[in-house]
């Protein structure tokens, strides 16, 4: 599947690079090649998105037309979600159902929820002030640059894409190089929905391609999903520049277990919400928090709903876990698991050992660590795998300071037969998302996180100000 061009403000331009070739995590077959862009590129790029948003007509459009134009976007998606949803597969390794229902099958949603908050927004509205009338302008913040990460693409790309564009945004895309080819067929579909020259340009490309991306000092807002160090540096990036950023970064979620939780509807709950994506989530409930009474049955409980995963090829609607996306990160999961053994934590299930009939794909056996302590690398790093930690707490109190005691703020969960209380455990975490007992992000709610985890939120109405700058005019 070669796609030999870049999309480049609306034409599809000849790459100077070597393309990148893309392999699949479950075999190492070839899945396709695509084109690379370099810093000329990126360059190219900017400078079409900057004259597009100077002396174009998409910033100036009326909201409505804007609208429209997405409305556009979203029916010629609809029609490929099919087809993407099995390249996503093929490039990162999702498991098939996966990638048709949690990544594709939640577009729609997303951008009607964009769509809503587009229409609720005041883009001009005036006001009386103690001095006399004024006019609150909502505008544009300028040229974006695009940054997704590889594990859900299509839900992180149209994030940020779909808000920027009904703000009057234009827009840079760089995907990363695990996964562009799911990218250019989204520039076929923005391509399809006729937007003006200059608006859209996606262009995959290396860490040197993005670095540069980020630098550009035309580019007003960087909107970035990926790890908390590489977040730290655009950040630092920046800040130096006085540059507009939104970060969603990394997280090591606590799933809380009340003493008065059904243990047997949590673990199959978290089942879900801690190995969802090949554990390839910066939301996965990835640290269990258990009563110390009832710290056995916690850990036999998900020993068992782990034994039933039927993991292989993410192509079978079957498969529940799939590889990890490539021979690095399989690396960097294997390490920490040794790691956890090494400190002294319990493997209960799992372990490193290759899966017997997959060695030539990049998988991981579902692991499941318990006796372990809330200060060990495998309780406070971020794995991006299927590893899950059981911590034994004593009281409540102690379970949410354990909670709390991490350098991320991205996701938690809390499981008990009282609501109420289950409430009142949520409000004392200092986490961006929290699930009563059930964990999933809504693509039309704030996403986002505290502390390490990120600047800013996504998806709906709190998604879509991250792409507003505001003009007072007075005397008006």
């Amino acid at each position: 599947m070669p796609f030999d061009q870049l999309y480049l403000g609306g034409e599809w331009v000849d790459p100077t690079l070597e393309p990148i070739v893309v392999r699949s995590p479950h075999d190492g077959s070839v899945v396709g090649e695509a084109a690379n862009g370099s810093v000329g590129d990126i360059d190219r790029a900017v400078a079409l998105a900057r004259r597009s948003l100077e002396i174009g007509p998409w910033p100036r459009l009326a909201p409505e037309e804007r609208i429209a134009a997405v409305e556009r976007l979203a029916a010629a998606y609809v029609a490929r979600a099919d087809e993407l949803a099995e390249l996503i597969t093929r490039e990162n390794g999702s498991p098939l159902l996966f990638s048709r229902i949690g990544q594709v099958g939640s577009i729609a949603t997303m951008i009607e929820g964009f769509v809503a908050a587009a229409r609720a927004t005041a883009w001009h509205e005036r006001l009386e002030g103690p001095y006399g009338p004024y006019e609150v302008v909502r505008e544009p913040v300028g040229v974006v640059a695009a940054i997704p990460a590889f594990n859900v693409p299509q839900v992180i790309i149209i994030g940020k894409l779909i808000p920027a564009l009904l703000a009057g945004c234009t827009v840079v895309v760089k995907p990363s190089p695990e996964v562009p080819l799911d990218a250019l067929v989204l520039a076929e579909v923005v391509a399809a929905a006729g937007l003006h020259d200059g608006v859209v340009s996606i262009v995959p490309g290396g860490a040197g391609a993005g670095r540069h991306l980020v630098a550009h000092r035309d580019v007003d807002l960087v909107t970035f999903t990926g790890s908390t160090p590489v977040g730290r540096e655009i950040g630092r990036v920046c800040g130096e520049q006085m540059k507009r950023m939104a970060l969603e970064l990394g997280g090591k979620s606590a799933a809380i277990v009340l003493e008065d939780a059904d243990v047997g509807r949590t673990a199959e709950g978290l089942r879900f919400s801690s190995f969802i994506n090949n554990g390839q989530a910066c939301a996965a409930q990835t640290r269990v928090l258990a009563p110390r009474s009832r710290y056995g049955e916690v850990v036999d409980a998900l020993e068992d709903a782990i034994a039933r995963f039927t993991i292989g090829d993410p192509l079978d609607l079957a498969t529940e876990i799939g590889p990890v996306v490539n021979r690095r990160q399989q690396a960097k999961v294997l390490a920490s698991i040794r790691d956890g053994m090494v400190d002294g934590a319990r493997v209960v299930i799992g372990g490193p050992a290759p899966i017997d009939g997959l060695e030539a794909g990049c998988y991981v056996r579902p692991t499941l660590f318990a006796d372990a302590r809330n200060d060990m690398a495998i309780a406070r790093d971020e794995i991006f795998g299927p590893v899950l930690t059981v911590i034994p707490y004593g009281d409540e109190a102690e379970a949410v300071r354990l909670a709390n005691d991490s350098p991320y703020g991205l996701a938690g969960s809390v499981w008990t037969a009282d609501r109420d209380r289950g409430r009142e455990i949520a409000l004392q975490v200092r986490a961006g998302t929290f699930g009563v007992n059930r964990y999933g992000p809504d693509p039309t709610t704030p996403f986002g996180g505290f502390k390490a985890s990120g600047v800013g939120r996504e998806y709906g109405a709190e998604g879509l100000r991250a792409f507003v700058e505001i003009k007072a005019l007075h005397g008006v």
